[in-house]
């Protein structure tokens, strides 16, 4: 179940949720002028949630409660908009609280209300993130000879620890090395051959910098290998789908763990990705992730999330992704954001190829950090990122403004 808040600054989102309640275009108009503060869409209710919003809401006191709009009359089912105030969407959770059958409910609403909170601070590597102070930089060491962008050009273990320090010195906070090429339509590699790959250049840049490290795998064995040789974090774009140990293996480390989200498999994503809500859905998978790494003992204070752009997604689902990732704090997690020098960069550019496409990079990552608090961004260029963030930065810092509660009163 989810509790998506909705900005009324931002009416065309607005009207996106009424379309799905299935409200015709009259009804729409009329509460797009006439609903009060802030919105939660709510998605995934039962009708045993549905029957208690639409007893407490309609039947309340007056001004107690928010106004409820179900889905459910317009056969929707599982959907309903709430509008209201943050006072009255906070008595609403106190009286969700008093049925045991109606947790979910509670929890997914106190999510939504404390969705302008930061994560708490955490260290990774023997260095402190505190989050919300600047945006992060992970350096991409590809040690692959067929990777989308740069495949081959680190293949030897000389010039893939060459350029791991090199993306320390030019200002990485993390490196992420990978064996393994997830670019659509690749093979899955070895688990022999991945370890052959990445093992000796996390050796090498642990000798010689202290930089933390991440490794970007699916496999649990290839995982815990390097973790034991250093490694800090386990990037893991299937979200700990692939591979049920790998959760237990980051756990048993003291790893932290960055959970994308991807449709399908590298060879099979961008076959005929669809959605009937892109947003709802990662959102859906990504908490699922989430809740597999807290079961295997992983807090939550250690997880970061990534909505995966261009894994088993179009354009358009790209662009959407980008407009909504406010919403993925409704995980509680670091966001992380991957578009370094993706295809839909170059097709937005009238076709630009992998090594041309940094100014689109630098476009989207400044876009989503401003408009979104992005967390950390994970990248190719790293000295021209860090360059662009800092003025991004900058100007959030001192935009000031405040949460979507704050701003609604």
């Amino acid at each position: 179940m989810l509790a998506r808040p909705i900005a009324l600054d931002r009416s065309s989102d607005l009207d996106a949720a009424l379309v799905r309640l299935g409200l015709p275009t009259k009804a729409r108009e009329y509460l797009l002028e006439k609903l009060p503060h802030a919105q939660l869409l709510l998605t995934g209710l039962g009708p045993t949630e549905g029957r208690f919003l639409k007893r407490v809401c309609e039947e309340g006191a007056a001004g107690l409660y928010p106004r409820f709009v179900s889905g459910q009359q317009a056969l929707r089912p599982g959907t309903a908009l709430l509008s209201g105030a943050r006072d009255q969407l906070a008595r609403l959770v106190q009286a969700a609280r008093e049925g045991p059958e109606l947790q979910p409910l509670a929890e997914a609403l106190e999510r939504a209300l404390a969705v302008g909170t930061l994560p708490e601070p955490m260290d990774l590597g023997g260095r402190r993130f505190v989050w919300g102070e600047r945006t992060y930089v992970m350096g991409v060491l590809n040690v692959t000879p067929d990777s989308f962008s740069d495949g081959g050009n680190f293949s030897s273990v000389e010039k893939a620890v060459a350029h791991g320090l090199a993306l320390a010195a030019a200002g990485a906070d993390v490196v992420d090395v990978g064996g393994e090429s997830t670019r659509p339509g690749a093979a899955e590699v070895p688990q022999d051959e991945e370890l052959r790959r990445v093992l000796p250049v996390i050796q090498g840049l642990r000798a010689q910098s202290e930089v933390p490290l991440s490794i970007d795998t699916r496999k649990a064995a290839v995982a815990e290998a390097a973790l034991a040789a250093g490694a800090a974090l386990v990037n893991d774009v299937t979200g700990f789908t692939a591979d049920a140990g790998l959760a237990a293996v980051a756990a048993r480390a003291g790893a932290a763990a960055c959970l994308m989200h991807m449709q399908g498999t590298p060879r099979t994503m961008q076959q005929a990705p669809h959605y009937q809500d892109v947003v709802a859905e990662v959102l859906e998978a990504l908490a699922a992730s989430v809740a597999q790494a807290e079961a295997a003992g992983i807090p939550r204070r250690r997880i970061w999330v990534d909505p995966g752009i261009g894994f088993g997604k179009t354009l358009d689902h790209n662009l959407f992704l980008l407009h909504h990732l406010q919403e993925l704090r409704l995980l509680g997690c670091p966001i992380v954001l991957g578009t370094s020098r993706k295809a839909f960069l170059g097709a937005l550019a009238g076709g630009k190829p992998a090594d041309r496409r940094l100014p689109g990079t630098v476009a989207s990552l400044a876009a989503a950090a401003v408009a979104a608090g992005v967390d950390v961004v994970r990248v190719h260029d790293v000295a021209d990122v860090r360059d662009a963030l800092a003025v991004v930065d900058a100007i959030r810092h001192a935009r000031g403004g405040g949460t979507l509660w704050e701003a609604s009163r």
